[in-house]
């Protein structure tokens, strides 16, 4: 079973049960930097966030046989008070809970949230990573928050800053960095840029960290990179016993990657414990 499997398990067990994601983690043999990774990307959301989404949908369930007071179902489902329940129903559903109770009907039925159903990509087949070590290094570059369903920015990104890399001074070497950092529940920071030592006003400098990194190389076109990314956080990492820490993580693109044909060489490198 994969680690995202595992963890769907784990929280379809906890619906009704208090839990964290530090205590998900665990019972997934995971680190929560890892889990969180490898379920947003696999899933588009984050755990804790699937967790409430699923609870709300069972309360809408719940709402509409009419058989407990509004009350009761939200503290079932998780809610201190009756204002805090119908605040995130309504959120998540656009509806009230008393809404649903009077008329018996579901929210709209693409609000909701089913058990989801996860197997891993049988298309993307992973070499083993190479082991390397690095000193730290600065990337500057156009930084940019993503949520965990809306990554559909990020070549626009790499398009406004390959039209001003000319911009920076003490540039490294032709190479191409893009930077997952400052990940959190809610999305990540993503950061393309180059190793230089400064630019514009605009741009931020972030250190990347030093030490060991498992380096995976990806082959193909550059839209399937998410695939391959995916795949190296659900099954790659765990299946070579590699344990990532909470550190930015990078994809590095060569001299001879070509931006217009988007083919060339590109490494995802991943910082591990050692």
């Amino acid at each position: 079973m994969s680690l995202v499997d595992r963890t769907i398990w784990h929280l379809e067990m906890a619906l009704q049960a208090e839990t964290t994601l530090d205590a998900i983690s665990r019972q997934c043999g995971a680190s929560p930097h890892h889990l969180l990774r490898a379920f947003h990307l696999a899933t588009g959301t984050s755990p804790m966030a699937y967790l409430r989404a699923r609870r709300l949908t069972l309360a809408a369930h719940a709402l509409t046989e009419g058989r407990k007071p509004v009350l009761h179902i939200g503290l079932d489902w998780g809610y201190g008070s009756q204002e805090a329940f119908a605040r995130a129903f309504h959120r998540t559903f656009g509806v009230t809970p008393g809404t649903v109770r009077r008329s018996g009907l579901l929210p709209d039925r693409n609000l909701m949230t089913e058990p989801l159903k996860m197997t891993n990509d049988p298309t993307v087949t992973l070499d083993p990573p190479q082991m390397r070590r690095i000193d730290p290094f600065d990337v500057v570059g156009l930084n940019q928050r993503f949520g965990f369903d809306d990554i559909a920015g990020i070549p626009a990104q790499w398009q406004a800053f390959n039209a001003r890399e000319e911009e920076l001074t003490g540039i490294a070497a032709p190479v191409a960095y893009g930077v997952c950092h400052g990940g959190d529940e809610d999305g990540f920071s993503y950061l393309a840029g180059m190793q230089a030592t400064d630019g514009p006003a605009d741009m931020i400098r972030l250190t990347v960290h030093g030490g060991q990194y498992a380096v995976y190389t990806h082959s193909g076109h550059i839209s399937d990179l998410p695939r391959t990314v995916r795949a190296i956080w659900t099954s790659g990492l765990s299946e070579a016993g590699l344990i990532p820490v909470k550190a930015p993580d990078f994809e590095r693109y060569g001299a001879d990657f070509d931006v217009e044909s988007g083919r060339g060489s590109v490494e995802i490198w991943i910082p591990i414990d050692v």
